[in-house]
């Protein structure tokens, strides 16, 4: 095929070619306010784009970055026009003629287009990034290092249509973003794509990042080891985000699926037993923890009301982790504040203001001063805070205080009390 030498692709036909005159007409028409067809459509000749490119009103110059036979060069030009309309017009543009260009094209307008794209790429504004990247994400005929700077940007609306959908970037390339951790509801994009290697998997998993764990399960082509596996089963119970994702995995072994009933609901048990590969040991272990979650339900209530309830805990002995943690898990925020406040020994206005911070760790350094566990600050953070996954505070190796007594300590006396 022979290329041209204009640099445009899908060029309108010769006949469409606008002289000088009328194409002056047409800018004076456009002037007046009405359509900018022909700018954006029709060949007007290399010295008319240029000088429309250069002179003319910000509309105009965004019509021409919207014209497919736009010479290279002027492209390259309009890349560094002040108004992001233009560039965001640009960027649509440009990553329509990408597919195919190398054969379509000669030399010099193949370079021109590739460097319009690379200025594009790293544009001040976000609009115009976001742009070139929802158009280049399934591309495999752009430059890599395009793809990558995209990938690793801040804006999430810029990163994640790439770490989701392009082929040009590796598993060396993922795990290095994931490492970085720079933009984390950019790991939700990778756990999201399709297919996902193991090693992929398992540095999703290692960052802890709840909303991409749970994407991560969701995804069917999702490849996760035995151990990778494992490791989540581990973590799972304090996220309930995962639960659900977890018991649809059809990849399960028979010691995962009792493990995850230990500590699912009763309705997610229940899909649980519907699977058709279980042995009748674990039928057995799903239908007793059936059963124990059922009669946990029924149980009935010591008193509608918070402060009823918290004190006839307190009379029966039984104010301690499991009732907080129960009260929590049932989102029963009035009662989770009494009792913080009662076994820590402060004002109840000052636990509810703690709780009204929306931060884990004063809330983390109240529990600890309540003598409750770290496991029972966790189930407050998630059910009753519903802090979002990157606020959580997990505990350190799976049951200590991720905070030092100096650290609670301090946090502690910002709401007057002495620990």
């Amino acid at each position: 095929m022979q290329k041209t030498s204009s640099g445009a692709a899908s060029r309108p036909a010769e006949g469409n070619r606008l002289d000088p005159r009328t194409a002056l007409s047409v800018l004076e028409s456009r002037a007046r306010g009405h359509d900018d067809h022909a700018i954006r459509n029709a060949d007007l000749g290399e010295a008319l784009f240029e000088y429309l490119a250069e002179h003319g009103a910000p509309a105009t110059r965004q019509a021409v970055a919207a014209n497919p036979a736009t010479p290279p060069g002027v492209n390259r030009r309009l890349a560094d026009d002040g108004e992001e309309e233009v560039r965001a017009e640009l960027a649509a543009k440009i990553a329509r003629l990408m597919p195919g260009l190398d054969a379509r094209e000669n030399e010099e307008t193949v370079a021109l287009t590739i460097a319009t794209l690379e200025v594009l790429a790293r544009d001040s504004a976000a609009k115009v990034r976001a742009i070139l990247a929802e158009e280049i994400k399934h591309m495999d005929c752009i430059p890599h290092d395009v793809a990558l700077r995209l990938a690793h940007d801040l804006e999430e609306i810029v990163s994640a249509p790439i770490l989701e959908y392009s082929p040009l970037l590796s598993d060396a390339d993922l795990m290095e973003i994931i490492a970085a951790g720079k933009v984390q509801k950019a790991f939700t994009a990778i756990a999201r794509r399709k297919p996902l290697s193991e090693k992929v998997s398992e540095a999703l998993v290692q960052s802890l990042d709840v909303p991409a764990v749970a994407s991560l399960l969701v995804n069917a082509d999702a490849k996760i080891r035995k151990a990778t596996m494992e490791r989540i089963i581990e973590e799972a119970e304090q996220f309930e985000s995962w639960h659900q994702p977890l018991v649809l995995r059809a990849d399960l072994s028979a010691r995962a699926i009792r493990r995850i009933a230990n500590f699912v609901g009763a309705a997610l048990i229940e899909l649980l037993a519907k699977r058709e590969d279980l042995s009748e040991e674990t039928q057995t272990h799903l239908a007793r923890q059936l059963k124990s979650r059922l009669e946990q339900s029924q149980a009935p209530k010591s008193s509608e009301r918070a402060a009823d309830a918290v004190a006839a805990a307190k009379q029966a002995r039984t104010l301690d982790d499991s009732f907080v943690e129960n009260a929590a898990l049932a989102g029963r925020r009035e009662t989770v504040i009494l009792a913080l406040a009662e076994l820590a020994r402060v004002p109840e206005s000052t636990a509810r203001k703690i709780l009204d911070q929306h931060s884990a760790k004063p809330l983390v350094s109240l529990v600890w001063h309540a003598h409750l566990t770290m496991r029972t600050a966790f189930r407050i953070q998630t059910s009753v805070m519903k802090l979002p996954g990157h606020e959580l505070l997990p505990a350190r190796g799976g049951v200590h205080f991720p905070l030092s007594k100096e650290e609670m300590r301090w946090h502690l006396s910002y709401f007057d009390i002495a620990a």
